[in-house]
């Protein structure tokens, strides 16, 4: 499937889930992945729970970067958010990633009001002593997001306001158009990025899909329908008909999710719960974030 996406062009691969690392032989995948011709960029997002004791072997593999979340400074309060008592599993899997040799590592922090948005400024600083850099996330109303309240969304403005008040003028740095994230520099030398879809989306200039483990390929993270990728590689399609099959889903691409969201006059969780647990496809962790 790698090699039908890197014929038409992708160039770069991220490993996400659900949870990447719980996937049995992930070094093997990972240096397989590494090897097709054309893709010069692999990437994985994970909870870092599991990385401490594999972050060298996926660095040997033939990983490049690493995303690895974490919401709060705070064991309890990360026992809170996650409901698992695996902060240290986190923390150790970031400074994993740093000894493998992992540069760009990226800290993702959904910032919600009232639950972590009081420690912006240590996370900055967090990320730049474990050789890192903190993504503020919007907190977006995606599939799964069944509590979602758009007066728990703190918008990019408020983070660097926030920031700013706290650690100097904060300046934008360059950033490619298609990148999720903006990024940051503030006062006092210390770099971060946000992620504003919920506030500002980037449908435009959106260049990323995402395929799940049974081979369904959406357009957009907001997406109801996707397409069957599986059912024509177990089939025997050639390489020129998967080819082509992405090729032609792509060109007939439409979605903008994030923008037609703003566009609601009364804006509420993007998918009601019944809805998701008759279809797990619409979960977010089924497609990565």
């Amino acid at each position: 499937m790698v090699h039908s996406f890197a014929a038409v062009g992708v160039a770069k691969v991220r490993l996400t889930g659900g949870e990447p690392l719980l996937r049995r032989g992930l070094p093997d995948l990972v240096s397989r992945i590494a090897t097709v011709d054309g893709i010069r960029d692999l990437a994985m997002t994970t909870n870092g729970t599991l990385l401490a004791p594999v972050a060298r072997d996926l660095r040997v593999a033939g990983l490049h970067r690493l995303s690895i979340s974490l919401d709060t400074l705070r064991p309890e309060r990360h026992h809170e958010i996650t409901k698992r008592d695996s902060h240290s599993a986190v923390i150790a899997g970031i400074d994993a990633a740093a000894d493998a040799g992992f540069t760009g590592t990226k800290i993702n922090t959904v910032v919600t009001r009232g639950v972590n948005d009081d420690e912006l400024t240590d996370l900055v600083h967090f990320g730049a002593a474990h050789r890192a850099e903190v993504r503020f996330i919007e907190y977006m109303d995606v599939a799964g997001a069944s509590r979602w309240d758009e007066r728990l969304v703190v918008s990019r403005s408020e983070i660097l306001a926030t920031v700013g008040a706290a650690l100097g003028p904060v300046t934008a740095l360059p950033t490619r158009p298609s990148a999720p994230a903006r990024r940051y520099r503030a006062g006092d030398g210390t770099a971060f990025g946000i992620v504003a879809s919920t506030s500002t989306p980037f449908c435009a200039s959106c260049d990323r899909s995402r395929v799940t483990a049974d081979g369904l390929w959406y357009h957009c993270l907001y997406a109801a329908t996707g397409t069957n990728l599986r059912t024509p590689l177990r089939r025997g399609a050639t390489a020129e008909e998967l080819r082509d099959l992405v090729a032609c889903g792509w060109a007939r691409r439409v979605d903008q999710g994030a923008v037609d969201r703003l566009r609601l006059a009364e804006r509420r969780a993007a998918t009601p719960v019944e809805v998701t647990r008759r279809d797990v496809h619409r979960e977010m962790h089924t497609r990565g974030g």
